[in-house]
This record gives structure tokens, sequence and C-alpha cells, in this order.
């Protein structure tokens, strides 16, 4: 037995001793290093009993994996000390924790620590950050560096590569510099920023409109503080803590209607002025609110209960009346509406008090003996804006002088009426349009603005027309006539050969555009069925009649014949015209959509609803219909903009994302023309699976043209504002507001992550850090990198419905979501072209062809074709025919990017004026 034993010792002992070994191997000697390092920086040998001899993942406070030091959590241990240059070397760190203690001194640049995610840094006395100190820091979820002693520092730009970041707070840490806009744009779930109690300058950036974040504290800067208006807010509906308090905050209070989650808002010390909105006093989910020390006006606003924490000394404002619920005199009512329209001057409010105009020193504010305002002199008092028609309400008023400003737009029509009024100064401003046509008696001064008299600028038109009238000199006279003492800055000469140059440049172009229009006619019939209605007013004698474009199977029967007809609702109240156009009666179209009925609508776009109809022969038609805040001049190029570029397309019902992958490869296409085949170079700028159509064949077609603009010629960017939809933007537009077509490359990565998931693109119903598509698909992918992950990859993130089991559908959706990869990278310059996108998925595209041989009518190209002879053709088709034939580009006003769209197939309408079609 004792020999047994004494060979069983001998046998275990190599092991034990081995697996001792291999135990001291495991051990990272770089971490051990650096561990040492920072207890001899910060004492821990005695505040924490870290021992020298012993193994640092051993130690209190320290998580090791693998041998590799992940976590220190040292926060509230009374240490001091400091932080040694050797920190950095962890770089398996995932938490640093170090809060509420005395460390001191310049933070170590952790630059390159790619798996930290948690950095707590607060309450200490550090008292420099390098600039590089974020760099590399692409896990980075959470950071705390409030109440440290900071050197005055501006958050850097590298901050952007943490991505993911979901906190960041820096109270009371010197932050100078204005609040950098990347927050809005780089970082999807960020929740908190926390930035009170620096030195911030400068205002919201308009960027910000849209994000998700639930606490923003910007409070107590001091200095020169941060300023401007918060319109901004209205948009930034998951909001639930917005601390603005002690800034310079000032103009109206935004509409509050959509800050559902709201409640914590704190505006005190501020100076906002105008009313308190209905939309704060009706704010369900608000419980706290300060608003003292403003300069709010009218009415004290009434509260609910649910209010229970309320700051709103009505003595510190400039209300009306001191007591909550009672309105205000009429007249001031009136004249807030009018300041209302110069965005609520803070010149006004602050001398503004009180509920008499006409008793208390109102500035600018004259009255009669019977209390009635008689003269208002809004002189040289900077105000920007335009002109209220509320003026009108004054009927009293004798004098109104308004020079020396920034006013806009045009002179109210409404001033007429005012019965009373002897003078209106509105010079030195910018005004435009024609003067309305006052009484003899007014004396009219309107010298200054250089557009004054002359035609706003018609939708479309480019030109802003000719003078109206002699007051376009503006001199005075006091029958409001022109005065003889003054005479027209150009020769009359001058003026009429312009009218007349312009007159044949228009002819000129109408000629060429006929002309055109005809041979596209003759060489691609088969093309121009554009299934897409268009509306606009026939006569401005018949506010009934309606001119519209209709779906059609083809127009390649009889030439059809000029016919208009009278309301009514009789089938001959339908003609075919030239190229498919029709006119139709408001009244046919409100029988056919059922008054526009809400059972009737096709779908929702950012000029308003478009509703299905059928005529009485069969005919299926779509009308868009505009809503009435949408018919300024802007809104009309943009529709105009839209429908130049959809006639190439028939209608067809939106695709989702539950659609097969194949719908997408018709997409790239499209896209790929506008970029680099048409006449010129195409940005989308809002590309998302809801702008593409699928035809009768169920081949995709890219739709919804109301953003295009034009590329640059040397593919540079374009500067625009921002415009698209959230999710799809590629950063550097929402950043800067450039686009390249690499902008439309990551929208279109974000379209094939979509099907190949089956999530939106933001998605509010996943948890924080999945809600943004983009940046959970790069997680997936960095977490499941390598090729023996490829298949637990793509089985975690591909949509359900997919069959990913078959090996040939596997490899498919393998390629498809390495190219959504590379179309989506941060970096424009990282993104393949649409060219090359169309390379790689051309064979793939073998397996998503259409079989029905029948399909191939729908857009006049032959579905057995190779790309390249369909793209070929179609670009035949924009250079205006065959052979022999002289490529012809006829473009709108070469200012007006939306108006540089590609000419298509003839048919369509100009515009969309009806007023009944609003």
């Amino acid at each position: 037995m004792e020999t047994s034993r004494h060979l069983l010792f001998f046998f275990f002992l190599p092991a034990v001793l081995a697996l001792a070994l291999i135990a001291d191997a495991e051990t990272n000697a770089g971490d051990a290093a650096a561990m040492r390092a920072l207890s001899r920086s910060l004492g821990a040998d005695r505040a924490l009993g870290w021992s020298a001899s012993s193994d640092p993942c051993d130690w209190r406070h320290v998580t090791c994996v693998d041998g590799r030091v992940t976590a220190i959590q040292i926060g509230n241990q009374s240490i001091v000390g400091t932080l040694p240059p050797e920190l950095p070397n962890l770089t398996a760190l995932t938490r640093l924790e170090l809060q509420s203690n005395g460390i001191f001194g310049e933070l170590p640049s952790l630059a390159g620590l790619s798996s930290l995610q948690t950095l707590f840094l607060h309450d200490n006395d550090f008292d420099f950050i390098p600039s590089g100190f974020f760099s590399g820091l692409t896990s980075l979820t959470t950071v705390y560096l409030d109440n440290n002693p900071f050197q005055s520092w501006e958050i850097p730009e590298s901050l952007r590569d943490s991505g993911g970041l979901v906190n960041f707070s820096a109270n009371s840490a010197n932050v100078t510099g204005s609040v950098p806009n990347f927050f809005a744009t780089a970082f999807p779930s960020l929740n908190l920023l926390a930035l009170a109690f620096n030195s911030l300058t400068g205002q919201i950036h308009a960027s910000f409109a849209g994000t998700g974040i639930r606490s923003l504290w910007l409070n107590n800067q001091m200095g020169s503080s941060l300023s401007g208006g918060i319109a901004v807010v209205h948009n930034m509906t998951g909001l639930e803590e917005l601390w603005l308090h002690s800034n310079s905050f000032n103009g109206p209070l935004p509409d509050f209607s959509g800050l559902t989650k709201l409640r914590d808002l704190q505006l005190r010390d501020n100076q906002f002025t105008g009313p308190v909105p209905s939309s704060l006093t009706s704010l369900k989910s608000l419980a706290k609110l300060t608003l003292t020390n403003n300069l709010l006006q009218g009415p004290v606003p009434v509260f609910p209960v649910s209010v229970k924490d309320l700051d709103l000394d009505p003595k510190s404002e400039s209300f009306c009346l001191q007591k909550p619920g009672i309105p205000c005199d009429p007249r001031v009512d009136v004249l807030l509406s009018i300041a209302s329209s110069f965005g609520y001057p803070l010149r006004f409010s602050d001398n503004w008090k009180g509920n008499d105009p006409c008793n208390g020193g109102w500035l600018g504010i004259t009255c009669d003996n019977d209390g009635k305002i008689t003269v208002i002199n809004f002189q040289k008092m900077g105000l920007n804006g335009s002109i209220s028609q509320e003026f009108a309400r004054l009927t009293s008023l004798q004098m109104l002088l308004l020079s020396n400003n920034n006013l806009t737009g045009t002179i109210p029509s409404a001033l007429t009426t005012l019965s009373s009024l002897k003078e209106l100064d509105v010079s030195d401003n910018s005004l435009s349009g024609k003067v309305p046509s006052f009484a003899k008696n007014v004396i009219l001064k309107t010298q200054g603005n250089s557009d004054i008299g002359k035609d706003v600028p018609i939708p479309g038109s480019g030109t802003s027309g000719a003078p109206s009238s002699d007051r376009a000199s503006g001199s005075t006279s006091a029958y409001g006539g022109v005065g003889h003492g003054k005479t027209s800055s150009a020769p009359i000469g001058v003026i009429v050969g312009s009218v007349v140059a312009v007159v044949c440049g228009i002819s000129l172009l109408v000629f060429i555009g006929v002309w055109y229009y005809k041979r596209k006619q003759q060489h691609f019939n088969r093309v121009q069925s554009p299934n897409t209605l268009v509306i606009h007013r026939q006569s401005g004698s018949d506010p009934d009649i309606l001119k519209v474009t209709v779906a059609g199977p083809s127009t390649n029967g009889p030439a059809p014949s000029d016919s208009y007809s009278q309301t009514s609702s009789t089938p001959s109240d339908v003609h075919v015209v030239e190229a498919g156009n029709m006119v139709i009666s408001i009244q046919v179209l409100k029988n056919v959509t059922g008054n526009f009925s809400e059972e009737n609508v096709l779908g929702r776009g950012g000029f308003g609803a478009v509703y299905r109809g059928e005529l009485h022969d069969g005919t299926k038609i779509a009308v868009k219909r505009m809503e009435s805040g949408l018919m300024g001049t802007k809104g009309l190029h943009e529709f105009k903009s839209e429908i130049a570029v959809l006639k190439k397309g028939r209608g067809a019902e939106a695709i989702g994302v539950e659609e097969e992958i194949e719908h997408c490869f018709g997409c790239r296409q499209g896209v790929e023309y506008l970029h680099s085949l048409a006449h010129q170079s195409f940005i989308h700028r809002d590309l998302k699976p809801s702008n593409i159509l699928l035809g009768d064949d169920m081949k995709a077609k890219v739709a919804d043209f109301g953003l295009v603009r034009l590329a640059d010629v040397k593919g540079c960017s374009v500067e625009t504002r921002l415009a698209g939809t959230f999710g799809y933007l590629a950063p550097e537009y929402a950043v800067t507001g450039r686009v390249t077509t690499k902008s439309d490359v990551y929208s279109f990565g974000v379209i094939l992550m979509e099907l190949i998931t089956g999530r939106k693109a933001l998605d509010d119903t996943q948890p924080e850090e999945s809600v943004h598509l983009v940046t959970w698909f790069r997680r997936m992918q960095l977490s499941n990198h390598g090729k023996e992950n490829e298949s637990s990859f793509l089985k975690a993130v591909v949509d359900p419905v997919i069959d990913v089991d078959d090996e040939e559908t596997l490899a498919s959706i393998s390629t498809v979501a390495e190219l959504a990869g590379y179309c989506c990278a941060r970096e424009a310059h990282q993104r393949p072209d649409m060219g090359h996108a169309v390379n790689v998925l051309s064979t793939l595209a073998e397996l998503w062809k259409p079989t029905d041989p029948d399909s191939e009518e729908c857009y006049g190209i032959d579905l057995d074709m190779t790309l390249p002879q369909a793209l070929k053709r179609w670009q035949e088709f924009e250079d205006g025919g065959g052979a022999g034939t002289t490529s012809t580009s006829f473009f709108a006003d070469g200012d007006n990017t939306h108006g540089s769209i590609p000419v298509g197939p003839p048919g369509f309408a100009e515009s969309f004026t009806s007023m009944h079609a609003r």
C-alpha cells in the first residue's frame, strides 16, 4: 500500500508542477508591470493592500480574464496620488473607475484602449486632459469627468471614435467652446449629455433635432454663456430632462406638444420672450418646471396640479397682469401678434409691461386721448421678420413707421383697409413684391428696397418679374403715387430691353422644349406612360378645372386631341389630350377618391397624401393632394423636381423590408444611373425602402426625387441644407451638410441591412444599444469576426423568414452583408461607388431574375439584355433617340438644382397650383 502511494505521488507531482507553470505563464507581464506602477503612484499598497509581491489579478477591486486586467474599480477609496504613464498599457481594460478620490495631476492619454467601455474619473483633482485622450476608444459607452479643475479645454473631435457612446457627463470640468454638433450626429444611442457649469458659448445646433437624447444639461454656463433660440427642442421628442437655466437663451418658447416624455424642464434665468405656449401648460408628463427671471409676455399661464414643483414669479416677467388665467387687453393681444412676426424682440419685452399700451411708456406706441393706438414707430430697431397683417386690426392707426430695419417679405394688402392711415414708411428694408394700392392721401415711402414693386418669383420661373408700377422707384408722394423729385435708377430703355430679352429667351426655351418633347415621343413611346398624376389649374377664370396626368398602358394609339371641360361629374368631363394628359374637374376627382377619403390613401409623403381612384372607363389614377402649408415657392420647386424625375418609372406598391432581397438589385442600377450614366451626375439624398417601387414585372425602381441634387462635376461634395430621413443619412452629411454620391451609397447600405435583418434603420422597440441598425450591425460583425464565425453572425442578424440553412442562400446573404458593411463605412472614401456595387451584385441578380417573359414591355427595355445594354439604351433615350440624332439636354434655371434633373418622357403638367387640391 505504501509503495502504491509513493507511485501515485510521483505520478501526479509533474502534473501539478506543470499546471503551476501554465498558470504562471498566463499572467501577462505587461499588465503586471502597469498595475505595479499604478500601485506605486497611488500608494495603493497602504490604502488598498496591494502587495508588490503578489499577483495583481489577486488584488482587491481588480478583475482579470485569462490573465489580462479588464477592470479597476477603486472609486470612493480616499486615495491620493497620480496616474502613471504606464496605465495605457492595460489594453484589455473595459472598466476604469477612479471616482471620488483625491487623484491629481495630468491625465495620461488613454488612446488605443479599444476595449474600454466605462470611464469614471469624476470628483477628483485632475488638472489637465490631453487632446488625444479619446483617440481610438471605439468601445466607449459611458464617460464621467465631472468636478475636476482641468485647464480650459474643448471636447476633441477624436471623441467621434466612440460611436456607441450612451452617457457623457463633464459638469464643472472647465469645458470651453461650443456644444459640438457631433453629439447629435455621431452617437445615435446617446441618452445623457451633461455639460453644466462650464464656459460654453454659441447656440444649440439644429442637428440636435430628432436625436434620442433623454437628459440634456447645459445650465449655468459662465462668461458669455449659451444664447440664441431653442426652436430645435421642438423635435427632440425623446427628452425627459432639459436643463437650460442660467444662460442667455432668448426668443419665444417652442412648441412642446411632441415632448410627451418631458418631466423636468428648467428654463429660469434666461431672456425668453413671448407668451407661454399652450402646448407647455397642457403637457401631461411635466412634473417640474422653472420659468422665473425671463421676459415672458401675455397672460400668466395656468398649469395643472400634476406640475408639483413650479417656479414662476409673475413679477419677474413681463406678463400683462399678475394673476393667472386673466386675459390681456385686446390691444395687448394685437401688439403681441405683431411682435410674433418679428420673433418677439427682446427690447419689446423689456419695455412693454402692464395691460395698457397707452399708459406706461410702451416702446414705439402712441395713443390718442381715447386710448386708441394712432402711431407705431418701430424705426431703426434692428427688427427681423416680416410685416404682420395684424396691423390692420388697429383701426385707428394713422402712422406706421417701419423704416431702417431688416424686414423681408411683402407689404400686406390688409393694410389698405386702414381708413385712418396717413403715412406708411417701410423704406430701407429688404421687402419685395408689388405694392398694394393705398388711398390717394396716404404718404407711402418704399425707397431702399431693391425688389419692391417687382412680382414675387413665380415657382419655376426663375425670374422676379418687371416693376409693376412707378412705385418701384421708392419715391414719396402726398397722394400715394410717385413723386417727380427722384427718377428711376435705370433708364427706361434698359428696362424695356431687359423685358423683351427675357420674353424672347423664354419663348426660345419653350420652342426647344416642344421640339425636344416631339422627338422623345417619336423614339420612345413605350416609356412615356407615367402612371402618376400631377395637377395644375388650367385657367385663373376656371377655378374648378384641373389638368392631370394619369396612368395608361401605353400611348402608342392615335394622337389625342386637346379638349377641356367645365365642372361636372359626367363621363364627358374627362378628355384625353396630348401625351396622356387629360382635363378633369375637381368634382370628378372628389367623386373617384371618395372626397379624398382616408380609405383611399395609398401613402403619405413630404408634400401630402396620395389617394387612389378609378374613372368611369376603368382608368386607375393616383391623386397627390398637396397640403396648403407647402404651397410656397420652395415647396413647388421640390414638388416639380420630384415629378420631373419620377416620369421615368411607373407607379406600383411601395416595398418594405419583408419583401425578397432581389428587389433591391434594381434599385442599385437606378442609383448608378443617377450617379454616373445620365447626362449629369445626381445625388438622390433620400434613399430608403419606401422610395423603391416595384413594376408589374416585380422589378425595383427608384422613386421620390423631391430631394435630388446635382452633383459637382469634379466629384467634390455639394453643400446643401440637411434633408432626408434619419437612420439613412451618411455621417458626413449629417455633420457638415455636404453630400456626395457616397452619401447615397451609405443609404443603400442601410437598405441592404434592412432587407437582410428585417429590422428598421431606427427601431425604438429595440434595446437602447440596438436602436440604430448600422451601429448594431457593425457591432455584431465585430463580435463575430472571422471566417469561422461567419455562419453564426449571419444566423444572428438575418431575418428569421429567410432560410439560411441552404448553402447557396447563405453564400449570397454573406456577400450582401459584406457589401452592406462596406457601403456603411464611417468615412466616405472607404465606401465603394454604385458601379462597384452593381458588379458585386450582378452575379447574384441572376438568381433572382424574373422569369415572366411578358414583363419586358413595362419599361421599353428587354429583360434579356445585359445590364450595360439596358443602361446604354436608357442613356440613348436620355440623349433623345438613336443614331444620327443630336443629343439635346434641356434644363431649367441653372441655379436651381431641382430643375436640373434629367428630362424624361413628356406628358406631365408643370405645376400644382389648384387651391381645391390642397
